[in-house]
């Protein structure tokens, strides 16, 4: 029986845990690659087994590295993970770009590979051909080069965000309108002022609540430029490195580059998917757009344009005025104990599993571990880190810690939010079932035979889909009556929720077009190399949304999603389309039979399958957009 990951349970073998356990495991890959291009001429199956034990040791590696550094809160801790994960992934792209290693690959006969195992290999060809492998020593050396800088600029940028935490400081006054709880947690300095930080426990709230505009909008600017300017030479560099990997391998941009992974398949088909979302949403959000702006006229007459830093706050006030629809109404009913509870119910009811709390050490006393069990039998665990501290990630993902392997390694992921520990906003717990799909699919499509098709190793554009499609769960009135209750004991009344989804249509196409402007300015500063990268992000989010953004503010130097995402954060909205599609194949939220057919043809196949044939499978056809754009038109 395969066992989970036994982290220390002594500060002082944290170090050695995330140092030596991981060097030991890149010695092991050497090893095995030693044995591979030894001379030796080996069956195919021979070559795909070894080369299967060299990619567990340095995806272990790589995983564990990833979310140590962004969680432990030893900062030694963290710098040694980040240099595993920078050794691991140079790795990596070693063995991609090994000719000897591709010409071991190349001449074992397949014939005697089932299925899966050839398309393992085959997934492993164009991954050596991806590397360069195929090229003369000069180009690989090159590609190695460009792949390690691309990693080693990846995670100064995330250290940058992560540890770019600032404060403002306002008169006590300028927290006017937000929730008596949250004033409580933010007393008055010696100073005679309130501190407010970068934290998304306190952008949320002032965003959506706080009368005082200006207060609003500092808090705004600040979260903007949260890692900057300490990321503007390392985005410039990274986005030069990018170019110069994907035109010395032969590809048109370094779109061209991800996209040959993934349902969309070329730069020009991302090009085209964003105009299409562009008019698909661009007629609701003029109209909403007009309508948040004469709101925002109602307090500040003079208001030439609603800003980012306007927004929610201006949604929230629609929302009460024409839906009757109080937040922090909704506040009450959302707290965070009962919703973690609530999010474990509904999940483990829906997937039928159960989430069995296992006392274990992990590497803060925040997180809470849970065996997953079906039909008595742990199949993975997980773990939840769930409240913001300094130094730790500050948005919120899943990290998978061990992709799971039938019969040799057990399914190992952790969420990683940044909630708070009294009541919640309804969007955050939106987020909270979004983010726990990633870590159901992570654990449930973890029994598979090859690492290659271990969780969520789907095509990137597919990946959010399984999340997405689970945040309905959370707008449904019989599922959140089951855990959202307030201090009375009275669960949240369903004409409330009704109101909620109908508010919840208004602004979404706005929302939509916010997401245009991410998505436009992850692929045009990848595939235009622009000089001025701020004047870039600025002309990207105009063209997509009037909601207009802090002047001389410089969001792109904290958006995370730069560097894994690259270029693709279009995945969100072409996963959204297939989201909303997929829920027109349940019969009911908690449905038995649907939810088992969902399980069976979308989560536990993996990567086993490309992404459209599991769609297809589930929905009995390809998927459509009809869904889609009836959600932008309203629920």
């Amino acid at each position: 029986m395969t066992e989970p990951i036994a982290y220390p349970s002594a500060l002082s073998a944290w170090l050695a845990f995330a140092s030596t356990r991981s060097d030991d495991r890149l010695a092991r890959a050497d090893e095995l690659v030693a044995r591979l291009v030894d001379g030796t001429a080996r069956s195919a199956p021979e070559v795909l087994a070894i080369w299967h034990d060299v990619q567990i040791a340095v995806r272990s590696v790589r995983n564990e590295a990833r979310l140590l550094s962004e969680v432990h809160p030893d900062r030694e801790v963290r710098e040694a993970a980040e240099s595993r994960l920078a050794r691991g992934s140079a790795k990596l792209s070693e063995l991609m770009a090994d000719a000897e290693l591709a010409a071991v690959f190349g001449g074992a006969d397949p014939a005697d590979l089932d299925a899966d195992a050839a398309r393992v290999r085959e997934r492993a060809l164009r991954g050596f051909r991806r590397g360069a492998a195929d090229r003369d020593e000069a180009t690989r050396s090159t590609a190695r080069e460009l792949a390690a800088r691309d990693t080693e600029l990846g995670l100064a940028f995330a250290r940058s965000i992560r540890e770019g935490r600032r404060e403002i400081r306002v008169a006590p006054e300028a927290l006017a309108g937000l929730p008596a709880d949250f004033v409580a947690r933010h007393p008055v300095g010696d100073d005679g002022l309130v501190a407010l930080s970068t934290d998304s426990t306190d952008v949320m709230p002032v965003s959506r609540y706080a009368t005082d505009r200006a207060t609003r909008i500092a808090l705004t600017a600040a979260r903007a430029d949260l890692a900057w300017p300490e990321n503007d030479a390392v985005l410039a560099e990274l986005l030069d490195v990018r170019r110069q990997r994907a035109a010395l391998l032969g590809y048109g941009d370094w779109s061209d580059y991800e996209t040959e992974e993934r349902m969309a398949g070329s730069s020009a088909r991302v090009a085209a998917f964003l105009d299409e979302v562009d008019e698909a949403s661009r007629e609701a959000a003029e109209r909403e757009y007009a309508l948040l702006l004469a709101r925002l006229r109602e307090e500040v007459p003079d208001a030439e344009a609603v800003t980012t830093a306007d927004q929610q706050y201006l949604l929230a006030r629609l929302h009460e005025e024409r839906f009757a629809v109080d937040a922090q109404e909704v506040r009450s009913y959302l707290a965070f104990e009962r919703v973690l509870g609530g999010v474990l119910a509904t999940t483990g009811r829906l997937f039928d599993i159960a989430y069995v709390p296992v006392e274990v050490p992990t590497w803060h006393g925040d997180v809470r571990s849970y065996d997953v069990v079906r039909d008595g039998a742990r199949i993975g665990r997980i773990h939840l880190d769930l409240h913001p501290r300094d130094g730790k990630y500050n948005h919120a993902a899943c990290f998978g810690i061990a992709p799971g392997v039938r019969g040799r390694v057990l399914p190992e992921a952790a969420l990683v939010c940044n909630f708070p520990t009294g009541l919640m906003e309804h969007r955050q717990v939106q987020t909270f079932f979004h983010e726990f799909g990633h870590l159901v699919h992570q654990i449930l499509g973890g029994d598979q035979e090859w690492l290659a098709f271990s969780g969520v190793a789907t095509e990137w554009d597919f990946v959010e889909a399984p999340s997405q499609m689970l945040e309905e769960w959370a707008w449904d009135a019989g599922v959140l009556a089951s855990f959202a209750v307030n201090d009375a004991g009275e669960p949240i009344p369903a004409e409330l929720v009704r109101r909620m989804r109908e508010a919840d249509a208004f602004g979404r196409a706005l929302l939509v077009r916010t997401q245009l402007g991410h998505a436009r300015v992850s692929y045009h500063l990848h595939v235009d190399g622009p000089a001025d990268i701020a004047a870039a992000t600025d002309r990207w989010h105009a063209a997509s949304t009037p909601v207009a953004r802090p002047e001389g503010s410089h969001s792109y130097a904290s958006f995370g999603h730069l560097t894994g995402y690259g270029a693709s954060y279009y995945t969100y909205q072409w996963s959204l389309v297939i989201a909303r599609d997929l829920l027109t194949g349940f019969a009911g939220p908690l449905d038995a039979e649907s939810a088992a057919r969902y399980r069976r043809e979308i989560l536990e196949p993996g990567g086993s399958r490309d992404a459209a044939d599991l769609v297809e499978a589930f929905l009995g056809r390809p998927f459509a957009t009809d869904a889609y754009r009836e959600f932008l038109g309203g629920r």
